[in-house]
């Protein structure tokens, strides 16, 4: 990493304490193109911990879409003020032309390689169906008048963040993230303690690259990107069984899952959790380990839009799910 970088105020994701059930599906996500959303309180580091992740993983910041954005600056669109009072250098002054068109965000996060939505749930419906759309399917088509502009090819991450006290996120919209997790306070004085050592750490070295800190955090976070990148390259390569298959439809009938998208979620993720671990097999194990962020927001609930909770009750239930695959 260089030392511009360094000097970027992002705590470093190897020094990220705690986070355990936010890292496993960014770096989940990752490895299969699955798009993530983070839900929990303000405070939590659900947005230090998604910057620190891209840094780490793609080398740079997320594109980040902000409140208010409209669906040219999404898609790109034409620059109203050449449109309207044209170019005298041009012979066709005030045309529609590819030049100066104004570049959309999900353009730039196809280089950068992450999008990340602060606040979902306070976007227009239509954009963020507009997002989740393009990065579902790695195609992105603007329709303009005047404009003729073929589908071109994305790829990037899709990560999303929200509080859920600043209101709910539609269920239709949230069955589009494959991943969801609940970010939560660390509720324990050591826990705390080793949060608050490790901002202080930053804090003192970030402005230092040759720091031991960031140096120390820097080799680690260039290992990590490294068995990212291998897992990435074995994920279409891991197979799976029969099995494994007949646990994610038991799995989903335990937790009487709405619609047939978890399911396929739980294999995809299950087989990058089996990358992530350098197997080409995955099996139930893998997917034990991802099975909730997969199908916790797709629970039948009386308030839509939250996230029912998890507990040890539901950790029995998908034990005894998967269980049942072993006994036929």
């Amino acid at each position: 990493m260089s030392i511009e970088d360094a000097a970027i105020p992002v705590l470093p994701y190897s020094a990220i304490v705690g986070q355990e059930d936010l890292r496993q599906a960014l770096e989940i996500g990752h490895i299969a193109r699955l798009g993530v959303l983070a839900m929990g309180q303000r405070g939590t580091a659900k947005s230090t911990t998604i910057r620190a992740f891209s840094l780490m993983a793609h080398r740079s910041l997320p594109v980040t879409l902000p409140l208010g954005v409209t669906d040219d600056r999404v898609l790109g669109g034409w620059d109203v003020g050449v449109l309207l009072g044209g170019d005298e250098t041009q012979p066709d002054a005030g045309a529609p032309r590819r030049e100066p068109w104004r570049e959309g965000l999900l353009e730039r996060a196809d280089r950068s390689g992450l999008l990340y939505i602060d606040e979902v749930n306070l976007l227009d419906d239509h954009i963020v169906n507009l997002i989740l759309d393009t990065a579902a399917t790695g195609i992105l088509t603007v329709e303009r008048d005047h404009a003729d502009h073929k589908p071109k090819h994305v790829d990037f991450a899709l990560v999303g963040s929200m509080n859920p006290d600043e209101g709910p996120l539609r269920p239709q919209l949230q069955d589009r993230f494959a991943l969801v997790v609940e970010v939560q306070d660390a509720n324990d004085r050591k826990t705390r303690r080793d949060i608050l050592e490790a901002v202080l750490a930053f804090d003192m070295s970030r402005n230092d690259p040759d720091s031991t800190f960031l140096r120390t955090h820097h080799r680690s976070n260039a290992e990590l990107r490294d068995r990212l990148d291998v897992a990435r390259d074995r994920y279409p390569r891991v197979e799976h069984d029969e099995r494994l298959v007949t646990a994610c439809a038991a799995v989903a009938e335990t937790f009487t899952i709405i619609g047939h998208r978890g399911e396929h979620v739980m294999l995809q993720a299950a087989r990058a959790r089996a990358a992530l671990d350098g197997s080409d097999r995955a099996d139930v194990e893998h997917l034990r380990r991802v099975a909730k962020a997969a199908i916790r927001h797709r629970r039948p609930s009386t308030d839509a839009g939250t996230l029912r909770s998890w507990g040890q009750a539901e950790d029995d239930l998908l034990n005894e799910a998967l269980a049942t695959v072993d006994r036929g």
